[in-house]
C-alpha cells in the first residue's frame, strides 16, 4: 500500500498566526519525506479558514525546498478559476523547482463562493474545466500551442517552461460524481477519490471507474488511484473516536455541505460511522487491510484529524502496511 497525506492548511478559531500555521505543516511535511510518504497532496481553498491555501505552486515550492523524496502533489488545482496558460506554467515550473516530483491533481471545484468571487459563472465550471485540462497537457507537450475552443484560442504560442517530467507529470482528475468518473473514465484520465463519500460508495465508484476504462479501451492495470480518507488515531479507540466527532463536527460546520454529498440523516454521525477511518493503532492497521481487500485501497491519502493522528498513522499505522 502507498500513503500519502492530503494536507490542509487549517485555521480554526484563528487561535495563533497564520504564519505559524504554515511552519508547522512545513515540519509535518519534513516528518513525510523521512517517513516514507509517498506525497504529500496540497489543497487549494479560498476565501475560507477551513483551509488559507489560495496556491498550490507557491507552497509547493517550499515543500519542495525543505524535501528530498516526497513527491509534490496538488490535491487538487481548480482548473475551472485559471487561465490555463498561467496554470501550465506555473505547474511547470514547479515540477522543475522540485527535481521532477510533482503529482497533478486537477478538478473543478464546487464552492459557490469561489466561483462568485472569480467571476466564473457556476454553470460554466464543468466546460471551462475539461478545456482547461487540454490546454494545459497541450501546452506542456506542442512545441508551440494551437488551439481554438470555447473559451479560449491560441495561435503558436511557446508555454516555456515545459515541465521535467516528460512527456509530463502524472496526472489524476478529482471525480466524484457518475458524469465525472464517466468523463475520465472515456479519457484515460486517472482519478483521485474524495474523502467525503463513503467507504462503500468509494468501492461502487472504483468499479464503475474500472468498468468505463475498459469500456473505452483503457485499463486500471498499473495506476495508482489514490483514495482520500479522513482519518483518526488515538491510544484507544475510545480517544479516537471522539476526535472523529470533533472532526466531523468541525468540517460541517466549516465549509462542507452535507446536502451536496446526499447525506441521509445525522450528518455528524454518517462521518464517523461511515467516512472516517478512527481507532487506536492497531484497530486502523486492520481497518485500512480490510478497506485494501474490500474497496481496492491501494493508496490511501489520509487526512488526519488531529497533529496526534498524523503522528501515530505515521510512527505506528504506515510501518505494518508499506
Amino acid at each position: 500500500m502507498k500513503f500519502g497525506i492530503l494536507q490542509f492548511f487549517s485555521w480554526p478559531g484563528r487561535r495563533v498566526s497564520l504564519p505559524t500555521v504554515y511552519e508547522r505543516t512545513l515540519q509535518r511535511i519534513e516528518i513525510m519525506d523521512r517517513a516514507g510518504y509517498d506525497a504529500v497532496w496540497l489543497t487549494e481553498h479560498h476565501f475560507t479558514d477551513y483551509s488559507v491555501c489560495p496556491s498550490i505552486p507557491v507552497m509547493g515550492s517550499y515543500a519542495a525546498a525543505r524535501t528530498q523524496r516526497l513527491r509534490i502533489g496538488a490535491g487538487v488545482s481548480l482548473a475551472a478559476l485559471y487561465h490555463p496558460l498561467r496554470l501550465a506554467e506555473e505547474i511547470a515550473l514547479l515540477d522543475i523547482l522540485s527535481g521532477g516530483r510533482v503529482n497533478w491533481g486537477v478538478g473543478r471545484g464546487f464552492d459557490v463562493n469561489e466561483f462568485r468571487a472569480f467571476d466564473v459563472p457556476l454553470d460554466e465550471s464543468q466546460a471551462r474545466f475539461r478545456e482547461s485540462v487540454d490546454i494545459v497537457l497541450r501546452a506542456w507537450t506542442d512545441e508551440r500551442l494551437h488551439y481554438t475552443g470555447q473559451y479560449y484560442s491560441f495561435d503558436g504560442v511557446e508555454v516555456l517552461p515545459k515541465p521535467l517530467q516528460q512527456p509530463h507529470p502524472p496526472v489524476w482528475t478529482a471525480a466524484s460524481s457518475p458524469a465525472a468518473i464517466a468523463w475520465s473514465a472515456a479519457m484515460g484520465y486517472s482519478i483521485l477519490m474524495d474523502p467525503h463519500s463513503t467507504h462503500t460508495e468509494i468501492g461502487q465508484k472504483w468499479t464503475s471507474y474500472r468498468d468505463q476504462l475498459e469500456h473505452h479501451g483503457h485499463s486500471i492495470s498499473g495506476r495508482d488511484i489514490p483514495m482520500a480518507r479522513l482519518v483518526a488515531v488515538a491510544p484507544t479507540d475510545a480517544e479516537a473516536r471522539q476526535v472523529a466527532t470533533q472532526g466531523a463536527r468541525w468540517l460541517i460546520d466549516a465549509y462542507v455541505d452535507p446536502e451536496r454529498f446526499g447525506v441521509v440523516g445525522d450528518p455528524v454521525q454518517n462521518y464517523v460511522d461511515r467516512v472516517i477511518i478512527h481507532g487506536s493503532p492497531e484497530r486502523v492497521v486492520d481497518e485500512l487491510a480490510r478497506l485494501h481487500q474490500d474497496i481496492h485501497l491501494d493508496y490511501l491519502i489520509g487526512a488526519p484529524l488531529s497533529h496526534q493522528s498524523f503522528l501515530l498513522l505515521t510512527d505506528k499505522v504506515l510501518p505494518r502496511l508499506i
